[in-house]
């Protein structure tokens, strides 16, 4: 078997020697045949490889867009991270404009602050603003913001104060109504659902005509906060248990909750503040 293989070989080489020694006219003739016999095949196995080739570019290209397609797709994040921290900066710019025009407005002696915690114990209780006592602020000094009261400083120290704010239940304020007169005593009874500081205001006269709607300001008694500041507007009014006295709920202007920056009221007589300084806000 493996002779008549070799034998196989050696006479198509002799076929082959023999039609390249043919004469001319005939060797072209003979060559011509034999390429028009083979184009076919060499045809299909160019036409394949090139296929191949195209598929190998193909592939590669597929690996370039999947690397372009992450590039991508992390620029975006990144751009869309940058996008957030401008709004916030545009946000915090607004904030600090309002807040500025209303200490520029205001004819009240004001320490501006910025909350720097809160009790997270009590989320609507209290907060710690970057001011103290080197700030000329002293416990029991109303705080507020430009929307109106948010509370009173409790515990200080040279470059902290806490704020018990007007939401917390121990938090008392004497307060009036505008335009009946009337007043009483608000105290925190805590957020609503939607995160507003809630409060009531009890022995109101029943004898006068509270409405919903009616404002709610600092009658300015006790020595703690001065009056006329703004706390929030009636929500509702009923008669209380006894039926001596009416009771309102008052829900506070300003929110307590999202408060980046406050002001200190002082109080008459009391030491102009330092201003400026690296924790200024």
């Amino acid at each position: 078997m493996r002779e008549r293989g070799i034998v196989t070989w050696l006479v198509l080489a002799a076929v082959l020697l023999a039609l390249l020694n043919l004469p001319g006219p005939v060797s072209r003739r003979t060559k011509a045949a034999l390429r028009d016999a083979v184009a076919p095949v060499q045809g299909l196995a160019t036409r394949s490889w090139r296929k191949l080739v195209e598929a190998v570019s193909t592939v590669r290209g597929f690996g370039g867009l999947v690397r372009d397609h992450q590039a991508m797709s992390a620029e975006l994040i990144h751009l869309r991270n940058r996008v957030q921290e401008l709004r916030a900066l545009e946000w915090e710019n607004q904030e600090l404009r309002r807040q500025l025009e209303y200490e520029r407005a205001s004819d009240r002696r004001l320490v501006p602050c910025e909350v720097i915690g809160r009790d997270m114990t009590g989320w609507w209780h209290t907060l710690r603003v970057n001011k103290g006592t080197e700030h000329g602020i002293g416990p029991d000094m109303a705080v507020v913001t430009s929307d109106g009261l948010i509370g009173r400083t409790i515990e200080v120290s040279a470059r902290t104060a806490d704020v018990l704010l007007i939401s917390d239940p121990i938090c008392r304020v004497s307060a009036r109504m505008a335009p009946a007169g009337a007043f009483g005593i608000i105290e925190g009874t805590g957020p609503s659902p939607a995160g507003q500081a809630i409060c009531r205001m009890q022995f109101v006269n029943r004898n006068l005509p509270v409405q919903p709607g009616n404002a709610v300001v600092t009658a300015g008694l006790g020595g703690v906060f001065p009056g006329g500041l703004l706390i929030g507007y009636v929500e509702k009014v009923e008669v209380d248990e006894g039926g001596l006295y009416q009771r309102a709920t008052v829900v506070a202007q300003a929110d307590v909750g999202a408060a980046t920056y406050v002001f200190v009221v002082l109080p008459p007589g009391a030491p102009s503040p330092a201003r400026g300084g690296k924790d200024a806000p």
